[in-house]
């Protein structure tokens, strides 16, 4: 049933999976290849229902067997929209003894899926578990945008188990039309009383690697040790804003602040009124904290 793209990972959990790969849209020949191990393992095995086989690829688009799932996975939406057939009903069947309704060949990849794992953590602070009370939810509409969750306003996300709160996916006629219907619906999703990580695929989505396809499984840590890189950047310049204001303040302490025999520091310069006056306005100016 196709391939689905799940490179961008955190601390080995899967972030965003999609379908289909911008690799196999490069290289569609890889894609039969793949295919074609993938049903040996699962005939070397005897297995005969839904199941996922995972690969690695490398940069010479060399494929390597990693492992196989034999059931479903979280992300099987995504292979459900480009495919249209409903995986959960077709294992059933099967387990059932009953046969696929459909061969290889009528099995048709159409448009473009993704989806985005909705988690219950602060990416502020280093994407810790964020549980507590839902207090407002607004859930995400409009055409290609599917949401499969159980999150309800009152509900408490408890601090016992895995901190998904829903999957989010969208299916469009290609890639980029799924991506702009993603960023909608991030747009129209909101979930109050905990953290989540919604403003995080924000930045995914809008990220250039991820735009242009160019996926591996280090492009999360990478964009997050960029964002670190700019929040340093931020507090250096921060600093030096506020040294460049020390050294100002202390200019006009120092020429108008009185000597011991009462006369002003200034008396005797030629520094115009005008100056003095204007560093003053700067500093009334200035935003206390």
């Amino acid at each position: 049933l196709g391939e689905r793209e799940c490179s961008l990972q955190r601390r080995h959990q899967k972030v965003i999976e999609e379908s289909p790969s911008p690799v196999m849209l490069r290289y569609p020949e890889l894609r039969q290849a793949m295919g074609e191990a993938a049903l040996k393992v699962a005939r070397a095995a005897g297995y005969y229902n839904a199941g996922t086989c995972e690969f690695l690829v490398d940069a010479d688009r060399n494929f390597y067997f990693l492992e196989m799932n034999t059931r479903l996975q979280v992300e099987h939406p995504v292979t459900e929209l480009v495919t249209g057939l409903d995986l959960v009903k077709l294992q059933i069947a099967v387990a059932g003894g009953e046969k696929l309704p459909f061969a290889q060949s009528d099995v048709l990849l159409r448009g473009a899926a993704m989806e985005l794992r909705v988690y219950a953590e602060d990416p502020e602070n280093n994407f810790y578990p964020s549980p507590g009370t839902v207090t407002h939810l607004r859930r995400p509409l409009g055409p290609g945008i599917r949401l499969d969750e159980c999150v309800f306003e009152g509900w408490t996300v408890p601090v016992e188990y895995d901190p998904l709160l829903g999957k989010m996916i969208a299916w469009g006629n290609n890639r980029q039309e799924v991506v702009l219907r993603l960023k909608r619906g991030l747009d129209e999703y909101a979930i109050g009383g905990i953290k989540t990580n919604l403003p995080f695929f924000r930045q995914i989505l809008d990220h250039p690697d991820f735009l242009a396809g160019r996926l591996d499984t280090g492009l999360v840590d990478r964009m997050l040790a960029e964002r670190r890189e700019r929040a340093e950047q931020q507090a250096r310049s921060a600093r030096q804003k506020l040294e460049r204001l020390a050294a100002l303040a202390a200019v006009v302490f120092e020429s108008s602040s009185p000597r011991p025999d009462g006369a002003s520091r200034a008396a005797g310069r030629t520094e115009s009124p005008w100056k003095t006056e204007g560093r003053r306005e700067t500093l009334d100016r200035w935003p206390r904290s």
